[in-house]
């Protein structure tokens, strides 16, 4: 794993520690933790992915769980749920399977819930 990208020794999420910038995609099997930069494409395979308070996302994410404390612009797809924190700030659409908006967050966007019914037909599409 780089030095941009690490791993603890005991199995715990990728961070991607504030100060790291990364232009271009990101594509992840373990959950994530960015709190630096990222514009491009983010994919956290079936994983949570967190935004942490630091973090500047610009670029559409697609995660089981999606955490966000910083700042994102772009579209969010989570089959699990969304998260926008107290502290987080979103601007894009989001489909999910549920989400929490704290107060005090900031979305600008659409929100499309997905059913159980909508999650099969998704998983049969391949998506």
């Amino acid at each position: 794993m780089s030095e941009l990208m690490k791993q603890s020794s005991n199995g715990g999420p990728a961070f991607i520690g504030q100060g790291t910038i990364i232009k271009g995609s990101i594509h992840s099997k373990e959950d994530l933790i960015l709190d630096g930069e990222l514009e491009g494409d983010l994919e956290v395979e079936n994983r949570s992915l967190t935004i942490g308070p630091h973090g500047k996302v610009i670029a559409n994410a697609k995660a089981r769980e999606v955490d966000i404390q910083g700042n994102m612009t772009g579209n969010v797809a989570s089959s699990g749920k969304t998260f926008i924190r107290s502290s987080g700030q979103l601007l894009g659409d989001v489909v999910t399977g549920g989400i929490v908006i704290e107060n005090g967050a900031v979305f600008k966007g659409r929100v499309e819930i997905l059913t159980p019914v909508n999650r099969t037909a998704e998983a049969k599409n391949g998506e």
